[in-house]
């Protein structure tokens, strides 16, 4: 394996500027690898266009901007002249959670917003912009710091002269910062191990070749891009011994929904006898949720698959199926990575005891009492 220089992992696709009145600037996920162009926020309606079209993505980061978006909501009611801002609040929030339907992290972002709200409902409008932003400061400073935590407890997963196998991107770009399932890769690479990371491409869009690929390059990591329909001869010929992938939402028995293909990658993981992992924050959770019928899963656009890379590649008038999402049942994965530690094995047991452990307590030691 190539000798690869030890760069910053720190990409950040996120940041606010100035006050409760300043902006959200995002880093536009859609122009990356060509080019690196920030757009910024200053309406609801802006944000939700940004969502939706995947300029920001990844279930963490998604649950960041959209915290950030009811502060967006509150300046540009105060704009208009509008004199009550929890309704200004509610409305923000009623508009964001329409823009993403599988990534639980979205919900869970808005809903803490809203009980800070209830918490300010006496306040003035300043006095609750300034509360509800340091509100979504905090949701983005606690992400990144779960992220860290994951890639410790993941991070002695990833051992030298090992290859690895991941999905997607759920990297930085995908999170506050440091990223869930490429946090294990940041952790091992910071602590010198030598290691080759395999990407699969990720149609229809592309997120594995344009942005991991991207995100691992600028980290100096060892990384070599794939087609997706290479995994299982990848597989087949050792070279992978690993496979770690991120997700958007896990439900209560611990059947995972991520990008679409992380199902079939999940099957050849064990068809093959090589672990596959899921990381995510505790925040991706949903423990509402009792399996992986329930998750909805969201429907993109058929041009995304008659398409390809801006050109037609397909029939026009040719129906096409495209599910963003698809849902690995617990069955497949040999453990969940999150800030409280390794879940295993992976069964409604044993994520409702991490749950409910004490931070900093291994998720997998036993419950108090």
């Amino acid at each position: 394996m190539p000798d690869t220089a030890r760069k910053s992992t720190s990409v950040r696709p996120l940041r606010w500027s100035g006050d409760a009145e300043g902006g959200l600037e995002l880093l536009d996920q859609t122009r990356l690898p060509g080019e690196v162009a920030w757009i910024t926020c200053r309406d609801v309606e802006t944000l939700f266009e940004a969502i939706r079209t995947l300029r920001v993505r990844g279930a963490p980061a998604i649950g960041c901007a959209a915290a950030y978006g009811v502060v967006l909501g509150l300046s540009e009611a105060r704009r208009r002249g509008e004199t009550d801002w929890r309704r200004a609040v509610q409305r923000s929030c009623a508009r964001l959670a329409e823009s993403r339907p599988t990534a639980v992290n979205l919900f869970w972002a808005l809903k803490r917003m809203q009980r800070c709200a209830e918490s300010a409902a006496d306040s003035d409008w300043p006095t609750a912009a300034a509360r509800l932003l340091r509100e979504a400061n905090a949701i983005r400073d606690e992400d990144a710091a779960m992220c860290r935590a994951i890639g410790r407890h993941g991070g002695p997963l990833v051992r030298d002269g090992m290859g690895v196998l991941t999905h997607c991107n759920a990297g930085a770009l995908a999170t506050a910062e440091y990223g869930t399932a490429l946090a294990p890769l940041y952790w091992a690479h910071e602590q010198n191990q030598r290691f080759r990371v395999y990407v699969d491409e990720t149609r229809p869009l592309l997120q594995g070749a344009r942005l991991t690929a991207w995100e691992l390059c600028e980290a100096g990591i060892d990384v070599v891009l794939i087609c997706d329909n290479m995994a299982a001869q990848v597989l087949r010929e050792g070279r992978v011994q690993v496979v770690i992938t991120g997700a958007d939402r896990i439900a209560a028995n611990g059947d995972t929904a991520n990008k679409i293909g992380t199902y079939g990658l999940a099957v050849l993981a064990r068809a093959h006898g090589v672990p596959f992992y899921v990381a995510a924050p505790t925040t991706t959770f949903d423990l509402a949720t009792p399996d992986g019928a329930a998750i909805p899963i969201e429907q993109r656009s058929p041009d995304e698959i008659r398409r390809f890379m801006g050109h037609q590649s397909a029939p026009q008038e040719v129906p096409c199926y495209c599910p963003a999402f698809d849902v690995t049942p617990a069955e497949l994965i040999a453990g969940l990575i999150c800030e409280r530690g390794l879940i295993q094995p992976v069964n409604a047991a044993t994520i409702a005891n991490a749950l409910s452990a004490a931070p900093g307590r291994n998720a997998t030691d036993p419950a108090p009492g």
